[in-house]
């Protein structure tokens, strides 16, 4: 295939891909919220609730690192497909069983559970292919589609999910959502994964699965890059819990906020997302991400210390309103400022064969914190006042980051770096 042919490939890959995702992504939104309410009503139980999010955060802890060795050893397009269509049977199973025994607790925890696994390997599968499917010049473009599909869908979601909540059924959810990963199904299906793949296709020696996914480890170790995103993403998905659990406790809790200004100020995360997300596509892809990434996570450090603010002193509830939209809407912002470089440099740093390894390491590290930080900040917020736990997880993702992104780290990734600096002071003392 000629170079005009694959560009026009790409450009339809980059379009279809991100409509695929917008349906995708809209539908398991809408049934995530039906589903949770659902939970609740029939239980009126946190603690049920809470096994529904352990039924959906551990699969993907456990078997991302297998997914992405499946996606370097076979074909992705293939595992995407099947990741897809057995989600679409999952669906349809429970949805036979609640039209003939009536949908349970038991029966929902265990769909969620084998609905994190598909998901599992079509998430990083699909992560990873994002170099293959588009040219180099547009992997940010693709990125940041992926990221405003997301957004798209977090604002849609639950607009959609609220509507059909108060008249419709369960089923009704499960429809929906086989519906839309029936349309991503046909989509993806004329997608050519292997149009800008640089992998050789040779004979190798059989290698063991462990062995095989201990080689991904080893190969991130090697990669100065690759290791420092990869402890970052640890520890800030830890810190960064502090919001996802403190949030909504701080503005029902303990600022009295209404339910209709929480959904206001919740949406002006997902409106931050979507917005940062167009900006990116039409930027250049950073030179140095790691650096762009290092600074905007000092401000989203910065952005949990202030939330603490409203806290030590009354400012009004309109003020509080307005401070903390522009809190989420900032935070949100910042997250996909940080993210999209950073998986625009996995994608072009990584080589295609151990890619699929590494976000499946990268989206492993990254969950695994999630369940132990929202339990250790839930008891924290009980027990000591929210804006000292705010202030406290600030300073310590400020450490954690100038420490694992120190000055010394960033010029051995980037070894030009600083010549770059000295020929800018030189031109700037020449003006």
């Amino acid at each position: 295939m000629n170079e005009t042919l694959k560009l026009k490939k790409a450009s339809y890959h980059l379009w279809t891909f991100t409509i695929s995702k917008i349906i995708s992504i809209l539908g398991a939104q809408v049934l995530a919220f039906g589903i949770s309410l659902y939970i609740l009503k029939m239980t009126g139980s946190a603690t049920s609730f809470a096994t529904g999010m352990i039924c959906s955060i551990l699969p993907r802890v456990i078997l991302s690192s297998f997914a992405g060795l499946l996606a370097d050893r076979y074909s992705k397009k293939l595992i995407i497909l099947l990741s897809q269509g057995c989600t679409i049977l999952l669906m349809g199973g429970l949805l036979i069983y609640g039209y003939t025994s009536g949908i349970t607790v038991i029966s929902i925890y265990i769909v969620t559970a084998l609905y994190s696994i598909t998901s599992t390997f079509n998430s990083v599968t699909f992560s990873s292919s994002i170099a293959c499917l588009v040219d180099k010049e547009r992997i940010q473009k693709a990125t940041s589609f992926n990221q405003m599909s997301m957004s798209i869908a977090a604002i849609g979601g639950p607009a959609i999910g609220g509507m059909l909540y108060g008249f419709a059924s369960i089923e009704v959810f499960l429809i929906v959502h086989m519906v839309a990963y029936m349309i991503a199904f046909i989509l993806e299906s004329t997608m050519d994964f292997k149009l800008y793949s640089k992998k050789q296709i040779e004979e190798q020696e059989s290698v063991g699965m462990f062995k095989s996914i201990k080689e991904g480890f080893l190969y991130a170790k090697t990669k100065k890059a690759v290791s420092t995103v990869l402890w970052v993403a640890l520890w800030i998905n830890f810190f960064l819990s502090v919001i996802n659990v403190g949030g909504t406790y701080i503005l029902v809790e303990t600022l009295k906020i209404k339910s209709q200004h929480i959904g206001v100020i919740e949406s002006a995360g997902a409106v931050g997302m979507l917005l940062a997300s167009i900006f990116l596509s039409t930027r250049k892809q950073s030179k140095y991400p790691l650096l762009q990434s290092k600074r905007f996570i000092i401000l989203m450090a910065a952005t949990v210390g202030l939330t603490s603010v409203p806290l030590w002193t009354d400012v009004g509830y309109l003020v509080n309103v307005i401070y903390f939209t522009f809190i989420f809407f900032s935070f949100s912002v910042f997250g996909v400022f940080t993210n999209t470089p950073i998986g625009v440099m996995l994608q072009t740093e990584v080589e295609e064969e151990y890619r699929g390894r590494v976000f499946g390491i990268l989206e492993a590290m990254s969950m695994a914190m999630m369940p132990l930080g929202t339990i250790i900040f839930g008891v924290l917020f009980d027990r000591v006042d929210a804006q000292w736990v705010l202030l406290g997880s600030c300073i310590a993702l400020l450490i954690i980051t100038f420490y694992m992104m120190r000055p010394s780290i960033i010029k051995q990734v980037y070894p030009d770096i600083k010549e770059n600096n000295i020929k800018l002071k030189e031109k700037v003392q020449h003006s």
